[in-house]
């Protein structure tokens, strides 16, 4: 068993690290990264996402501030006026998260429960093997039957085939 070294939240967020890691009670956390799916999928959601509303800010891992000792870097931060801060410190309009192949859903809904729990609006997940599409409501997913998944109030939608083709 290894030995976790605590780092602060000061160093955590002066600290460049590659590939990026979330920091959680002063443990720092590896994300699975590199898989072709996710990277594809990460990449058409925020393609379709700035191409239909251009006034919204749709970017890939930003660093969000969960509790003053956790930080995530969900796949995708979907904001609707730019932070004035370098990392998310209020709750993004949306949360996405995209599920590599060697995610454990146990620590992915753990991360979900986060982004609920400092009032993110609207959490979507995709897993791209069986192009699945979910939402994250109290404590619970439900998976989108039809073609399309949306906010409201402003209403943003993406469709299957925009988060999913290849």
């Amino acid at each position: 068993m290894g030995i976790e070294t605590l780092i602060s939240v000061d160093d955590y967020l002066n600290t460049s690290y590659d590939p990026d890691v979330e920091f959680v009670d002063g443990v720092l956390v590896e994300r699975n990264v590199g898989d072709w799916l996710h990277s594809l999928v990460q990449s058409n959601i925020i393609f379709a996402l700035r191409r239909k509303y251009p006034s919204i800010k749709a970017v890939p891992e930003l660093r969000s501030m969960v509790n003053p000792t956790r930080f995530r870097l969900p796949d995708v931060c979907v904001m609707l006026s730019a932070p004035t801060t370098s990392v998310l410190l209020e709750p993004p309009f949306v949360a996405i998260e995209i599920l590599s192949e060697d995610d454990r859903m146990t620590r992915v809904i753990a991360k979900l429960k986060e982004y609920a729990g400092i009032g993110t609006p609207h959490i979507w997940l995709f897993d791209p093997r069986p192009r699945q599409m979910f939402l994250f409501r109290s404590n619970s997913l439900l998976e989108i039957e039809g073609d399309l998944i949306s906010t409201d109030n402003p209403h943003l939608e993406l469709t299957r085939e925009e988060v999913f083709h290849e």
